[in-house]
C-alpha cells in the first residue's frame, strides 16, 4: 500500500476529494435507522491522515469551509435567531444549553483535581468534546502547553460521534413523533357572496372579519373580473377569488362570505384578469417589503410568493430574496411590464452578491478577533463564532442601503453544505496522526475521559429541555449547537425532517462559544498560575 501512501502525499488535493467522496459513500450505509451522513466525512479523514500523515490539505481550507457554513446559516436564519433570543421559547432553549454546558465544566474540573490528566489535558479534552477550536485556542493561548491539543485532537472524535448516537438512541428508545410540516400550498378559492350583512358594503368591512391568513385576490360581478380596491362595494351574488394555505381559516371565510360555492368563473374568464408568476432577479426588488414594490400604470394583485418550496401569503412585510417567485394576477396585456419589473430570471435562483459576502465575512472575522476585556479573566477572542454573530446581524436586516446581504435558498443551501463537508474531511485529514499516535500511547484512557465529559454535556441539555417542554426538534438543534459541530447538525436534520434543528442550532452556537471560552480562561487564569 506505499504507492497508495505516496500518492495521497504527492497530491493532497486528490486525497481530499477522495476522501469527501468516501466519507459520503460510507455515511449512506444504513444500520438500523442509524446513518452517519455527512459526518462519516469526519472519520473516514481521521483514517486517511493516519494512514498518510502528509496529504492533509492547508488548515486554511477546513477555516474557509467552516466560514461558509457558519456564514450562510447566520444569513438564513438571522431573523429566527433573534425572535429566539427575545421570545420564552429562546430563554429556554439557551438555559437548557446552560444547564448542559455547566455539567460538562464540573466533570471536566472533577478530571482535574483527581489528578486523572492535568490542567492542560483537561481543558483541551474539554474542548474537544464540545469540538470548539476557538476553545482549543484560548487554553493555547492561556497555558502555552501543547498538551492541551493532545487532548482536543484524542476526544475530538468522539465529540461528534457520541451526541450522534446519543441522539440515535433517544429516537430507537423514545421514538418521538417528528412530523415533516405540512406542505405550504397556496389554494384559491371562489366564493360567491350569500352573506346578506355585506350586500352594499365595502371590501374593507369584510377583510377585518376574514381571517389573518386569508385574503381577498379577484372579484367578479355579472359582466367581469377585477382587482378589488380597500372601497369596493360587494353586490349580492358577485364572486371572490379568496386564497389563503391553512384550509380551517379558508372554510372559516367561507362561512363568512357565503355558504356557497361558485363555479369557476373567474379563472375560466381570463379576458380581463390572469395569472403570472415571475422570478425576483433585480437587485432593486431583493431585499424590498412586498408592500412598498408598486408597479405603476395597470391594476394588479399579488396572491403568491413562493420560496424554495414554500408558498408564503404575499403580505406588504414580506421582504423579497433572490430567486423568489411572485404570483400576480393583472391583464395579460401587462404581463411584459411584470417581467421587467422583477427581472424574472431563473439566475436568481443561484445568483447573489459577492461583495455583499466579502464585506459580512470579512466584518466577522474582524469581530472575531477583538480582544473582549473580561474582568479578573483578560481578553477573550470569539474567533469564526464571530463571523456567524455577524451574519445573523445582516440576517435579521436582510437589506443595507444598496447592499442585499441574504442568499438565494439554493445557494445557501450548495455553499452551507459544501463548506461542511470541507471543514469535516481537512480536520479529519489533519487529526488523524495525531489521534492514532495518542491512541497508540495512552490507549482509550483520554476517549473515556472525554466521554466523561460529553455525556452529561448532552445528556444534561435533553433532561432540561424535556422538563421545559422543548419539542423534539428544536431540542436537537440545541444539543447541536452547544455540542458545536456541524456534522452533529447534519444528522440532527436526518432524523428532525423539518428546519427547527437549524434554528436552534443558530441560536444557541454563538453565545454557548463565548461562554465555552469564558470558562477555559477564567479556569486558566484561576488555576493556571
Amino acid at each position: 500500500m506505499d504507492w497508495l501512501r505516496a500518492l495521497l502525499e504527492m497530491s493532497p488535493m486528490t486525497a481530499l476529494f477522495l476522501t469527501i467522496a468516501a466519507g459520503y459513500l460510507v455515511g449512506e450505509v444504513n444500520l438500523k435507522g442509524f446513518a452517519l451522513g455527512s459526518g462519516a466525512v469526519l472519520f473516514v479523514g481521521l483514517a486517511c491522515g493516519a494512514f498518510a500523515p502528509k496529504s492533509a490539505p492547508a488548515g486554511m481550507i477546513g477555516t474557509l469551509g467552516l466560514l461558509l457554513f457558519l456564514y450562510c446559516m447566520g444569513i438564513q436564519y438571522g431573523r429566527e435567531w433573534y425572535r429566539g433570543l427575545t421570545s420564552i421559547e429562546g430563554l429556554k432553549a439557551n438555559f437548557a444549553a446552560l444547564c448542559g454546558l455547566a455539567a460538562a465544566v464540573v466533570v471536566a474540573l472533577m478530571i482535574y483535581r483527581t489528578g486523572a490528566a492535568s490542567l492542560p489535558q483537561s481543558l483541551g479534552m474539554f474542548a474537544g468534546s464540545a469540538t470548539s477550536t476557538s476553545t482549543l485556542q484560548a487554553v493555547l493561548e492561556a497555558l502555552g502547553s501543547q498538551d492541551a491539543a493532545v487532548g482536543y485532537s484524542v476526544t475530538y472524535p468522539f465529540g461528534v460521534a457520541g451526541p450522534i448516537l446519543c441522539l440515535y438512541l433517544y429516537v430507537a428508545l423514545f421514538k418521538p413523533k417528528i412530523e415533516p410540516p405540512p406542505a405550504r400550498r397556496i389554494q384559491p378559492v371562489e366564493i360567491t357572496i350569500r352573506n346578506a350583512a355585506l350586500f352594499g358594503r365595502p371590501l374593507t368591512e369584510l377583510q377585518k372579519q376574514l381571517p389573518s391568513g386569508v385574503q381577498v385576490a379577484a372579484i367578479r360581478d355579472a359582466r367581469q373580473s377585477r382587482v378589488p380596491t380597500p372601497s369596493t362595494i360587494l353586490g349580492a351574488n358577485d364572486v371572490l377569488l379568496v386564497v389563503g394555505i391553512d384550509p380551517v381559516q379558508i372554510e372559516e371565510a367561507r362561512k363568512v362570505i357565503g355558504e356557497g360555492t361558485s363555479p369557476a368563473a373567474i379563472v375560466a374568464d381570463r379576458t380581463e384578469l390572469d395569472y403570472i408568476r415571475v422570478y425576483a432577479s433585480k437587485r432593486g426588488v431583493v431585499g424590498m417589503p412586498l408592500g412598498s414594490l408598486k408597479m405603476p400604470g395597470f391594476e394588479y394583485r399579488y396572491v403568491q410568493v413562493r420560496r424554495g418550496d414554500t408558498d408564503m401569503m404575499p403580505d406588504d412585510e414580506l421582504v423579497l430574496e433572490f430567486g423568489d417567485r411572485i404570483g400576480v394576477l393583472c391583464n395579460r396585456a401587462s404581463f411584459p411590464a411584470v417581467r421587467s419589473f422583477f427581472g424574472d430570471s431563473i439566475k436568481g435562483t443561484a445568483d447573489f452578491s459577492y461583495i455583499s459576502v466579502g464585506v459580512g465575512a470579512a466584518v466577522g472575522l474582524l469581530a472575531g478577533m477583538i480582544p473582549l476585556p473580561i474582568p479578573g479573566v483578560g481578553r477573550v477572542t470569539l474567533g469564526l463564532a464571530g463571523v456567524l454573530l455577524v451574519a445573523l446581524v445582516l440576517g435579521t436586516f436582510r437589506r443595507t442601503s444598496d447592499i442585499v446581504w441574504t442568499l438565494p435558498l439554493s445557494a445557501n443551501l450548495v455553499l452551507r453544505n459544501f463548506g461542511l463537508t470541507l471543514f469535516l474531511a481537512q480536520v479529519g485529514m489533519s487529526s488523524g496522526p495525531k489521534f492514532a499516535a495518542t491512541i497508540a500511547e495512552s490507549g482509550l484512557a483520554f476517549v473515556l475521559l472525554g466521554a466523561l465529559i460529553l455525556l452529561p454535556l448532552v445528556a444534561v441539555t435533553m433532561m432540561v429541555g424535556l422538563l421545559l417542554r422543548i419539542p423534539t426538534d428544536d431540542l436537537f438543534g440545541i444539543v447541536s449547537g452547544v455540542t458545536g459541530n456541524p456534522g452533529i447538525l447534519a444528522y440532527a436534520s436526518r432524523v428532525a425532517p423539518t428546519d427547527r434543528p437549524d434554528i436552534g442550532y443558530a441560536m444557541i452556537f454563538p453565545s454557548m462559544t463565548v461562554v465555552k471560552i469564558l470558562f477555559v480562561q477564567i479556569v486558566a487564569a484561576i488555576l493556571g498560575t
